[in-house]
């Protein structure tokens, strides 16, 4: 009776022993996923913040011969070359939808330098855009931002006169260095829609506390209710206590 006793004792105790692991298992990874992702925003804000200090540290500088930092406020002189013009496709500005101007610029020393001019209103529309240039010699003012990875493609990067990301590959032509002005003052202008930093540094720190916060909360649920299966293990039903 005993042993029969013992069997019946240790069959009970095994699903609940797994339950417990399980349990455990389960509120640990959630914890440590809420502690992980919380360190990741926390570290997307200091790098967000870095990156606007450094805009604010960014030098002004007047046709530069050498690659500009990023963020840099230029001053570029020269004539645009109207008719090499292609179109950032998709931009929005105010709730309406259009396109960006990339009109390329000969500077007065013959290098080129691209220019995104600003927002263009162009609606549904899938017809090539078209945005009047001024001819001669312009001087431009803006921000400076160095080429680098942009976002994921599906399909052509380029329909007609539009490009879904820029790429200096599009123009058959050698630009003075890898980036582009975001035109901000100077004839050609239209209205900016381009910011350097899309989301700044508190949502980030706000969306790590969030994290953590909730990597606590589980915390606790894991230890409260781990505790009180201990506690209360499967019993015996009675008639085989006998």
């Amino acid at each position: 009776m005993a042993h029969s006793l013992d069997m019946k004792v240790s069959q009970h105790a095994r699903p609940g022993r797994w339950r417990q692991r399980l349990w455990w298992t389960l509120w640990s990874l959630l914890v440590v996923l809420g502690v992980a992702l919380g360190a990741w925003q926390w570290e997307r804000g200091e790098q967000k913040r870095a990156y606007l200090a450094q805009l604010e540290a960014a030098p002004a500088l007047v046709d530069p011969r050498q690659v500009p930092p990023e963020g840099s406020r230029l001053t570029l002189s020269g004539e645009y070359l109207a008719d090499k013009t292609l179109f950032l496709d998709n931009r929005t500005h105010g709730g309406r939808l259009g396109v960006a101007p990339l009109t390329p610029l000969r500077g007065d020393d013959g290098r080129v330098w691209l220019v995104q001019r600003g927002f263009l209103e162009t609606g549904t529309s899938r017809a090539d855009p078209e945005v009047a240039t001024p001819k001669g010699r312009v001087t431009l003012r803006g921000r400076w931002q160095v080429a680098g990875a942009g976002a994921p493609l599906f399909g052509r990067n380029r329909e007609g006169a539009r490009l879904q990301r820029i790429e200096l590959e599009a123009w058959a032509l050698d630009f003075a260095h890898p980036g582009w002005l975001h035109l901000e003052e100077g004839p050609g202008a239209l209205p900016g829609w381009w910011s350097p930093s899309v989301m700044p540094p508190s949502r980030h720190v706000g969306y790590a506390v969030q994290w953590w916060g909730l990597a606590l909360a589980a915390l606790v649920v894991m230890v409260l209710g781990g505790r009180r299966m201990g506690r209360h293990p499967d019993e015996i039903p009675a008639e085989d206590r006998s």
